[in-house]
């Protein structure tokens, strides 16, 4: 019986497929790095109660996970040892407020030693044996389940405590461990860093919640969330001490042998492993299987091609020789080019006169990883091959300071004040209903001008960033929870609104809104008060209209736009973020390469007929099942609400329910509010277009006015610029002075970062400007 079977038909666990490998949702994470990341909403409480999600009880799935980079990182550990790998498969069973310690052992144990048939006394238990400095209690709950009692060890917080994050829920953890060799007494080597003695299996028993101050409060209701290594298991299961020598890497490393002139793979580790060959063996096994996940993991959208089971199977070998090959050669030979250029200023840096020998510059290694990619580990080595090593101390301290200016808010910025678990769970035992926004839909054109409805409400609750209050006074921050609202809140890629509020008896006291939120159903009201604010009190919603229809300009035309990119460049163009503010909008999107002036011009072309058109705008909330029949619908990765709100361009959405049209539109599932109409947009200009990331791109865009002052801008510059290459095209500069004027009127025009213009064009004609004018200058030390 295999894992999934096992939870499913005889525990009655509900099968979540795996998740993709990036994030939904999630800025904390860069990738998907255990089972449980998906289900970080159940866990704080914060799913959307119209969701699938919220209904989870019992759930089991085989996660793919990655973890080259953050908190979770096997990068360096990977090719070393035989156990770590940047991508696996991490199997895992939860429970949401179901079962907990008792069953969940007893589930796991049955499992390994009963069906899998794994012995007994090859088997080691951990559980946490308590903190006193932390005032934790050992887990003698846990301790008494498990049996053998001679094979259960006691860990401290590191080991056998698992955290989510520096707040939120988090638990006491009982490992299962496996030693490879057997007939004998083992302990000693659990969580010693062995290679014959891994753990399998870690059981998360989720009871507490870390407060803001580190304080921890019992949750009022226990989870369970448990991860096994799939590539782990698999080597106990086929007999083997390294997860290399399973049948889920060797025909990988054969075919590694094949195209390489080394030997053939030896399982060598250490000093035993001449010339680190068995090591880049590992190496390279492990990451070709984290690249081909990244690859292929936007090819399983085949339902919309009504295509059979196994046909996704079935276009390997094609796609492995049309796209697989041809991203991998050229993220290859990028990374090639990174390598020489790397090993050539590492060598003139060792090769300067003023190099002290021993300390390898800290700033000349983090240069080399920040501008070039360029891993630091491989600088480690590439060091070591020399007898040299990096200035460690200092290498940590940029390390820390780039991470610092990174995760620390921009001047004047306040944090949001979000509901913990423990607050949304008194929420529900109190009975308050969830916040009915459905008035920011319910807006309306009335001679051209938008219209939106009056909203007044009474407070049902209020959050002081601690715990629900009855009462705030004047200057506390809070959250305000109302019965209804016709504020948005932030979702979907799209900013909050912004407006303020009036209470029933003090209607000359403004309750500016700074921030709305939604969680668990419950939509958050941010506000500093300006003056006392109580639960029952009756208030007036004031919306900032203006701020309001800019952000809805600016979602439709991120719609349009994702049609246009998708009529112009191809159906291989797939969403891979967005965020619409009032200003602009911002657009990521797989794609091979950096759009052509061409192609950006033949997308504007698009979105600006589809304006001029003037077409409606039609929405309409169906289930979710309905919905994802719809022909041409475009999803992103996220858990969408059930109903859904289907948001289509010039074809009502019964039409696409029907299946009554064959034209081609924009139609998406989405939360967010838009236009009635299209030409209320006025006029879309995208400002920049630019690679993230190898095969991710990220288009800002302006629309309205923005987007006519931009041109306008783009006009006068390249007027500046067809005059200043008239002159520097005519003769090479007659005096020293006039080329250095040159030179600083070239600089100015190449100062375009603070300027929206058209599709950057002129950036390049700013580029052949200048090196006309260093060509025309010819030899000449101007700058002597």
């Amino acid at each position: 019986i295999n894992f999934l079977d096992y939870f499913q038909e005889k525990h009655g666990h509900r099968l979540v497929p795996s998740s993709p490998v990036r994030p939904r949702g999630d800025p904390s994470l860069l990738f998907v790095n255990a089972g449980m990341n998906q289900f970080k909403p159940v866990f704080l409480g914060t799913a959307d109660p119209r969701s699938e999600m919220a209904s989870y009880r019992r759930v089991v799935n085989s996660q793919k996970c990655v973890r080259a980079g953050g908190k979770h990182n096997d990068l360096e550990d990977v090719g070393r040892d035989l156990y770590h790998h940047t991508f696996f498969e991490m199997l895992g069973n939860w429970s949401f407020g179901d079962y907990f310690k008792e069953e969940a052992c007893c589930m796991a144990w049955s499992l390994l030693t009963e069906h899998y048939g794994i012995p007994a006394d090859r088997l080691y238990v951990s559980y946490f044996g308590g903190d006193a400095a932390a005032g934790l209690p050992p887990d003698d709950e846990t301790r008494h389940i498990w049996v053998p009692p001679g094979r259960l060890l006691a860990f401290g917080l590191k080991e056998n405590f698992w955290e989510m994050g520096d707040s939120g829920p988090c638990g006491p953890c009982t490992e299962i461990h496996y030693d490879h060799v057997g007939g004998r007494d083992a302990a000693s080597l659990v969580n010693a860093d062995s290679p014959d003695v891994v753990e399998i299996w870690n059981l998360v028993f989720m009871q507490y919640n870390r407060e803001g101050d580190q304080s921890l409060r019992l949750l009022p209701r226990s989870s369970v969330d448990t991860g096994m290594g799939l590539e782990r298991l698999v080597s106990v299961l086929q007999g083997k001490r390294s997860n290399y020598d399973t049948d889920l890497f060797t025909p990988l490393l054969h075919a590694i042998h094949q195209v390489s002139k080394a030997g053939p793979y030896g399982g060598r580790t250490g000093a035993a492993d001449r010339d680190n060959v068995d090591m880049a063996y590992r190496v390279v096994a492990d990451h070709v299987r984290t690249l081909s996940v990244f690859i292929l993991q936007s090819a399983g959208r085949t339902s919309v091609l009504q295509a059979p089971q196994g046909a996704l199977a079935s276009l390997v070998p094609t796609v492995t020789h049309i796209l697989i090959t041809d991203v991998i050669n050229e993220n290859e030979a990028h990374f090639l080019s990174s390598l020489q250029q790397g090993s050539r200023l590492i060598l003139r840096t060792l090769n300067r006169k003023d190099y002290k020998h021993g300390d390898f510059p800290a700033a000349v290694a983090w240069s080399l990883h920040r501008d070039l990619g360029f891993p630091l580990d491989l600088v480690d080595l590439m060091l070591e091959e020399r007898g040299v090593q990096v200035d460690r101390p200092e290498l940590d301290r940029l390390i820390a300071q780039n991470q610092k200016v990174k995760s620390d808010p921009q001047p004047g910025f306040q944090s949001a004040l979000t509901l913990d678990v423990l607050s949304l769970a008194e929420l529900q035992r109190l009975g308050v209903p969830h916040t009915d926004d459905s008035l920011k839909y319910q807006y309306r054109l009335e001679q051209g001008r938008y219209v939106f409805p009056a909203c007044s409400a009474t407070v049902v609750a209020l959050y002081d960033g601690q715990a629900l209050v009855s009462e705030v006074s004047e200057g506390q921050r809070c959250d305000v929870i109302l019965d209804q609202t016709c504020f948005y809140s932030e979702q979907g890629g799209q900013s909050h609104d912004l407006g303020y509020f009036t209470r029933d008896a003090l209607q000359d006291v403004l309750f500016p809104v700074e921030a709305v939120v939604l969680a668990g159903g419950y939509v958050l009201h941010q506000v500093t008060a300006t003056d006392s604010l109580k639960t029952g009190d009756q208030v007036h919603l004031h919306l900032d209209q203006v701020h309001r229809l800019s952000c809805m300009v600016n979602h439709t035309a991120t719609h349009l736009l994702n049609f246009a990119l998708r009529k112009v460049v191809g159906p291989s163009v797939q969403q891979r973020g967005s965020h619409v503010s009032a200003d602009r909008l911002r657009f990521d999107f797989s794609v091979k390469s950096s759009l052509s002036v061409s192609q950006l011009q033949q997308v504007d072309s698009c979105v600006s007929d589809i304006i001029s058109a003037n077409q409606i705008i039609h929405s309409e909330e169906v289930p979710l099942q309905t919905a994802r029949s719809i022909r041409g619908l475009r999803t992103v990765d996220e858990v969408y609400p059930d109903p859904v709100r289907v948001v289509s361009v010039a074809v009502a959405v019964s039409d696409l329910l029907d299946d009554q049209t064959n034209r081609q539109t924009s139609v998406e599932l989405c939360c967010g509010t838009h236009v009635l109409q299209t030409g209320d947009i006025e006029d879309l200009l995208i400002v920049s277009e630019r690679q993230m990331v190898k095969g991710i791109s990220r288009i800002l865009a302006v629309t309205g006015r923005d987007a006519a002052l931009a041109r306008e801008q783009g006009q006068v510059l390249a007027q500046d610029v067809d005059s200043l290459t008239a002159r520097i095209s005519g003769s090479a500069p007659s005096s020293l002075d006039s080329a250095q004027r040159l030179a600083k009127e070239v600089g100015v025009l190449s100062d375009v970062g603070t300027l929206p213009m058209m599709h950057c064009s002129h950036c390049h004609l700013i580029f052949i400007l200048f090196c006309t004018f260093i060509e025309n200058v010819g030899n000449r030390n101007i700058y002597s």
